[in-house]
């Protein structure tokens, strides 16, 4: 059998608690009500931590469930590639590290990596090409976790399109020459000219957090150039982010004619409505993630595998996993699910 890199595991962790588009409403102080937050924004509620739900640990909880549900042994892993945010419980602490020794990866060794909501894609083209190109290394787990959602201002309308920020955990374990859920080619895009359009405010060396800002400062996700990022986008979003998709497909040697499921990112309902129509998808070919919101990276992870559970994902199908991270960036990869026949 030719080399090639398949997906062994797929899992995610949840928290309990929920807030739901009336809290959201709430939050807002009435400015969005219920009902548009359900419609518009596309979401009836959406996880958020609860106490022992930090960043690292909702990794380590998604990468346990992942071992144990495909009955993998930690000690098989080579390397851990962290896709988990950068608001974790300590700063400046390696997440991969930490979720390594957590779970038991004695042998491996890890790093970290950030693109935002593209984080995932962009960490398996990584995986597969170091596996692909260094003959010792033959597993590697992707994990991490996100709760970005803690940033939001509810009152702050300039980030009413990230009132979905939820919180949760995912993994991937890649196997070489495994011989099913082949991983194959990825597109990549990013565009310097929005890097500084979303941020937070606080806590970087610009603006430290002191006596004066502390009270919100951690509710300070913000845009920092509203028309600026509005003209950008509705010039560039859209286009690179079919592009990514159709980039992705051809180097695989498919098109969009041959998807048979999207693992796509959470956003407002008549996006993600206008992007399987131009796909030529309908909705059985997809999750809309109407009772997660939008779980940054960790969205690829949990489509796919709610399609799974649900029966939408099947062998022979053509799998494209897609998102769009702040920054930005667009990125996409394509996988043939079921057994590799030669």
């Amino acid at each position: 059998m030719r080399k090639h890199v398949g997906i062994a595991g797929v899992s995610y962790y949840i928290p309990d608690k929920f807030m739901t588009a009336k809290e959201v409403s709430e939050a807002t102080g009435g400015v969005w009500t219920e009902e548009a937050v359900i419609e518009k924004l596309g979401f009836y509620k959406k996880p958020i931590p609860g106490e022992d739900d930090g960043t690292q640990e909702m990794g380590v909880k998604a990468a346990l469930n992942c071992l144990k549900e495909y009955n993998i042994d930690p000690m098989e892993i080579d390397v851990v590639i962290c896709i988990g945010e950068e608001w974790k419980e300590y700063p400046l602490t390696t997440s991969a590290i930490y979720i390594q020794e957590k779970i038991g990866a004695k042998r491996a060794y890890g790093f970290d990596l950030q693109q935002r909501c593209c984080t995932c894609i962009t960490a398996m083209k990584v995986a597969k090409d170091m596996m692909m190109s260094d003959d010792s290394m033959n597993t590697v787990l992707i994990v991490g976790g996100y709760r970005n959602g803690d940033f939001i201002d509810y009152k702050n309308n300039r980030v009413s399109f990230m009132y979905n920020l939820g919180a949760g955990g995912g993994a991937l374990i890649l196997k070489k020459n495994l011989g099913k859920n082949e991983l194959l080619e990825s597109a990549i895009i990013s565009d310097g000219s929005f890097a500084r359009d979303v941020g937070v405010r606080y806590g970087g060396t610009v603006n430290p957090i002191n006596r004066e800002n502390v009270d919100y400062a951690y509710k300070s996700l913000d845009v920092f150039d509203v028309e600026g990022m509005k003209q950008r986008l509705n010039e560039k979003s859209t286009p690179n982010f079919l592009k990514v998709i159709r980039d992705s497909l051809k180097k695989s040697g498919y098109s969009q004619e041959d998807i048979g499921y999207l693992a796509i990112l959470h956003f407002k309902y008549s996006a993600h409505k206008y992007i399987l129509n131009e796909l030529g998808l309908d909705e059985s070919k997809s999750v809309y993630l109407c009772d997660y919101g939008h779980i940054g990276q960790i969205d690829q992870i949990l489509s796919l595998k709610l399609g799974l559970e649900q029966g939408k994902v099947k062998d022979g199908d053509i799998v494209v996993m897609v998102g769009a991270g702040i920054g930005y960036a667009w990125a996409a990869n394509t996988i043939k699910w079921g057994k590799i026949e030669d």
